[in-house]
C-alpha cells in the first residue's frame, strides 16, 4: 500500500465524507470541486500505476472499490435531495454487481476482461453528469435529463460486457 499509485486511490476514499459534508452543507461549487478532483485522481493513479510499474493486488481492489463509492455516494445524496429517482439508482448498482460478479467468474477462468470503451463512456458521463446534478439542482428537466443519459450509458456498457464475455459461462459449473 505504500506506492504512491495507493496513496492516490486512498486519497480518493478520503475525500468522499470531505465532498458529503460540502454537499450537504450546500456548498455546491467546492463540493463539486472536490468531487472533480476525486474523480481525476483515479486517472492520476491509474497513469502512475501503469507508468511506473506500481500495480498491486491493493490497488487493483480498492481503486475500482474507490471509484463506486464516490459515485454511489453521491448519487445515494441526490436520491435523498429528490434529484435521481431511486430506482434509477437501483439500476446502476444492479449493473456494478453484475459486471462485477461477471469479472470473478472471468478471473476464476484466468480471464481477464478488459475496460470497455463504452465503460469508459460510461464513467465518463456519470462523472460529468454528477457534476451538473450537484451544481445545477433547481432545473428538473437536466435532472431528467442527465439521470436519462447516466442511466443509458450504464446500462448499454452492461449489455456490451455480459454479450462480449458470455463465453466466460459456457461449462460453467
Amino acid at each position: 500500500m505504500n506506492t504512491t499509485a495507493n496513496k492516490i486511490t486512498m486519497l480518493r476514499v478520503i475525500l468522499i465524507p470531505v465532498f458529503m459534508v460540502l454537499a450537504y452543507l450546500d456548498l455546491r461549487i467546492p463540493a463539486v470541486v472536490v468531487f472533480i478532483l476525486a474523480s481525476l485522481s483515479d486517472l492520476l493513479d491509474g497513469y502512475i500505476a501503469r507508468h511506473y510499474n506500481q500495480i498491486s493486488n491493493f490497488g487493483k481492489f480498492m481503486d475500482p472499490l474507490a471509484d463506486k463509492m464516490l459515485v454511489l455516494s453521491c448519487m445515494c445524496f441526490l436520491v435523498e435531495k429528490g434529484q435521481m429517482p431511486g430506482w434509477a439508482v437501483a439500476i446502476i448498482l444492479f449493473r456494478e454487481f453484475a459486471v462485477s460478479g461477471l469479472r470473478l467468474v472471468a478471473a476464476e477462468r484466468q480471464h481477464v476482461i478488459a475496460a470497455a470503451w463504452s465503460g469508459k463512456v460510461k464513467t465518463t458521463c456519470t462523472m460529468i453528469g454528477l457534476c451538473f446534478l450537484i451544481v445545477f439542482r433547481e432545473y428538473p428537466e437536466l435532472n431528467l435529463f442527465v439521470t436519462a443519459v447516466i442511466l443509458i450509458t450504464t446500462v448499454y456498457s452492461g449489455v456490451e460486457y455480459f454479450i462480449k464475455n458470455w463465453s466466460v459461462f459456457k461449462d460453467a459449473d
